[in-house]
């Protein structure tokens, strides 16, 4: 069995194991301002849009509480923009939170997610320079790509901008993490794993794979609600992770094996809720079937 799961690469690196502490920049959407449209992408919940972050040393102090009974006081962290998108607003107040957030010694890490869209050259800038100072990851949210998904979903760009996003992001030296969500209607697991194989040609060092999953005051959830969306069962989603995993190259880093939205808000699937129980479904599976990371290639 082999599969390139991040916690190892970061203790092999670190020496212990590297929490993320989750931050709020503050920042809007094109999305969901009114640039590209107001609803947001099909499956986002909109919580907290257009709300004003609150100093990052009081948000990373309260992200440290709520990881601490397992951190330790060794423990190492990343610094997580992860709401919204966290490069969509003016570079120099961007600037300012995330030297903030890189400011503290036991921070080893940047990670800012964002959309392939938002990325002007005032904001390359701003990343590369923060990039000589610790780590720079910067996540996109592909999801898919395959058009009518991307339609379906309300992405709202091509794919092309994906490419550029990756090929300018490489140029400055960051890290690129791609989201992509397995179990999307109308997609078969031979259009996922073309996704999965299409990521990891694109030039990306990592991926998060997240499982769709329906929350509350989401038009995703009237979607399913009306019947016209369903969810993947563990099973079927485990097999569809491994088809992944074997269409993704050895050396790339996976970040996330499956998406869990807050309990209260999950409608389906279920299952899903129960992290601890998936987890451990997932790692039994990769015992059982030998998964070994880019073996189809």
């Amino acid at each position: 069995m082999y599969w390139n799961d991040l916690n190892s690469r970061l203790k092999a690196e670190y020496g212990c194991k590297v929490y993320k502490l989750a931050l709020s920049s503050g920042c809007s959407c094109p999305n969901r301002d009114g640039t590209l449209d107001t609803r947001g992408c099909i499956f986002c919940d909109g919580a907290g849009a257009f709300a004003e972050a609150g100093a990052i040393p009081d948000q990373l102090a309260a992200a440290r509480l709520r990881v601490a009974a397992k951190a330790g006081t060794d423990a190492k962290y990343i610094a997580y923009f992860q709401s919204f998108t966290n490069t969509y607003g003016d570079a120099d107040r961007l600037r300012a939170l995330y030297q903030a957030a890189m400011a503290p010694e036991d921070v080893v890490i940047l990670s800012i997610a964002t959309r392939p869209d938002c990325l002007g050259p005032d904001i390359l800038g701003l990343l590369e320079e923060l990039n000589r100072i610790k780590p720079v990851w910067v996540e996109l949210g592909l999801q898919t790509i395959h058009p009518e998904s991307a339609r379906y979903l309300r992405r709202g760009y091509d794919l092309p901008v994906f490419d550029r996003a990756v090929k300018v992001l490489k140029a400055i030296g960051v890290t690129v993490i791609v989201h992509q969500i397995l179990g999307l209607p109308g997609e078969t697991p031979e259009m996922m794993a073309e996704t999965a194989r299409y990521i990891g040609q694109s030039g990306a060092e990592g991926v998060k794979l997240h499982l769709l999953h329906v929350l509350r005051n989401t038009d995703l959830a009237a979607e399913w609600q009306a019947g016209r969306v369903q969810t993947l069962e563990l099973e079927e989603y485990i097999s569809i992770l491994e088809l992944c995993l074997r269409n993704l190259p050895p050396e790339t880093v996976i970040h996330r094996l499956t998406g869990d939205g807050a309990k209260r808000d999950l409608l389906a699937p279920l299952w899903s809720g129960d992290k601890k129980r998936v987890l451990n479904a997932i790692h039994q599976a990769f015992l059982r079937d030998n998964l070994i990371q880019g073996s189809t290639l």
